[in-house]
């Protein structure tokens, strides 16, 4: 979707997804795109999945927004057409179809050489998560707090990084952050990265974004909104919150949920609540009974060999005991419909590349407060014919759950001002006729 401004909300049996594309503060188009083609039955779920798509784009003109749009249009009209390949092997043989579509594209047309697009890909599939991905846009998956980055960045920052073994912070600041090293389309051939399979558990929540988000929000921050809102709300609050820090560049988010594991690929029942928080901060729980089992014959037999020797062999049950209360706790299984268990033989990719903890906090709401404080500028040097007293009660409403300590019910009050504003910026603000910055 090449629009300057484009949502999307859909919703199938134990899944919803939202996101919402913009076209940031300083740019006159959106050379950002996404898809999102989720599995209409059964069957389809169980060969093909859930797919969402979110590509960023790069060249001059039109270059750039038709690249990413190709992009989009193609990975899921050839991923699904692609049934003799295995769900692994269909989405990269579809990367590098839309690679060579857009490549011959940009060979074809003075106007479109050089062209290209980033392109993450997510899939959901009934053996766990997968993540196709070229470029530095990027796909998270929340789970409880943590917040964990499942791509690794084709950057020139993060590939300085890795070849140093550090992070992207400890890149001199000469480094220019916006040089990407992997694209679709301006070479003939193209690696993808290929992650996964990443169990799913019931409240996970998976995200998809260009760097028009991770530029100008940190990732605690992006989690912290993430794990504190009620999904439809995510995508939009997130672009706001990039915009009101500068919006530099288009912004794509697209979120998916993890209702219910074990309903997932059935038609959507029209259920629109959310997971209760503690389901969707749930964790492993006991042991398998085999383990408890063999921990009680033990203990018996144990118990038996000392009262009537000899003594070596209590020793042994002893250290067997021990191990299988090692093994069996790190191994504890999750309750029943929260995770599917049968994983493809083979686990690809490294990721998680970052890992964050996102629970709100005195510090992480700090940090949103700053951004949001910018309102108080807005309110006095703008005259706009805009009823502030909504805006006014929700920043009201965050300082009273900041003094109380309700950190969460914090992050909730500011987001809604922030959207309440950035909607009625919207609606008053002509479209940008060139690149040129939006002064707030």
């Amino acid at each position: 979707m090449t629009n300057p401004f484009s949502t999307l909300e859909q919703t199938v049996g134990g899944l919803r997804c939202a996101a919402v594309s913009d076209v940031g503060m300083r740019r006159s188009n959106n050379q950002d795109s996404m898809a999102i083609a989720l599995a209409a039955d059964p069957e389809l779920w169980k060969s093909r999945g859930h797919l969402l798509v979110v590509a960023d784009g790069m060249g001059a003109h039109a270059a750039g927004e038709l690249a990413s749009k190709m992009a989009t249009d193609c990975i899921p009209h050839s991923y699904q057409k692609r049934l003799d390949l295995s769900p692994s092997e269909a989405i990269l043989a579809a990367v590098r179809e839309a690679n060579d579509e857009i490549h011959d594209k940009g060979e074809n047309s003075v106007d479109f050489q050089g062209m290209g697009t980033t392109c993450s890909c997510l899939l959901l599939l009934p053996q766990g998560a997968l993540a196709a991905h070229v470029g530095d846009s990027r796909v998270y998956r929340l789970r409880g707090d943590i917040f964990e980055q499942l791509t690794f960045d084709h950057s020139l920052v993060w590939e300085l990084a890795a070849a140093g073994h550090a992070t992207e912070e400890d890149v001199p600041a000469y480094v220019p952050k916006n040089v990407i090293t992997r694209s679709l389309g301006p070479h003939p051939t193209v690696a993808v990265d290929l992650e996964g399979p990443f169990d799913l558990q019931a409240g996970d929540r998976f995200l998809l974004c260009s760097d028009g988000l991770t530029g100008p929000l940190t990732p605690g921050l992006i989690g912290m909104v993430l794990s504190s809102l009620p999904l439809d709300e995510v995508p939009q609050s997130l672009v706001d919150l990039a915009n009101l820090s500068g919006g530099p560049d288009n912004i794509t988010v697209a979120v998916a949920e993890v209702v219910d594991p074990a309903k997932l690929g059935e038609a959507a029942d029209g259920e629109d609540k959310d997971v209760p928080k503690a389901k969707r901060r749930s964790r492993r729980q006991g042991m398998h009974p085999l383990y408890w089992a063999g921990m009680a014959f033990c203990v018996l037999l144990g118990a038996v060999f000392a009262a009537v020797g000899p003594l070596w062999v209590p020793a042994v049950c002893a250290l067997v005991f021990v191990g299988l209360a090692i093994t069996g706790w790190t191994k504890r299984v999750q309750p029943p419909g929260e995770t599917h268990s049968d994983q493809p033989i083979g686990r690809r990719g490294k990721a998680p590349y970052r890992r964050h903890e996102c629970l709100p906090n005195a510090a992480m709401v700090a940090t949103l407060a700053d951004i949001v404080r910018q309102l108080e500028d807005l309110e006095s040097h703008r005259d706009w014919e805009f009823d502030w007293q909504p805006i006014l009660a929700d920043r009201q409403q965050a300082h009273e759950a900041i003094t109380n300590g309700k950190y969460e019910e914090a992050v909730v009050a500011y987001c809604s001002a922030v959207r309440r504003l950035m909607k009625s910026f919207r609606s008053l603000t002509p479209p940008a006729s060139s690149d040129s910055n939006v002064n707030l």
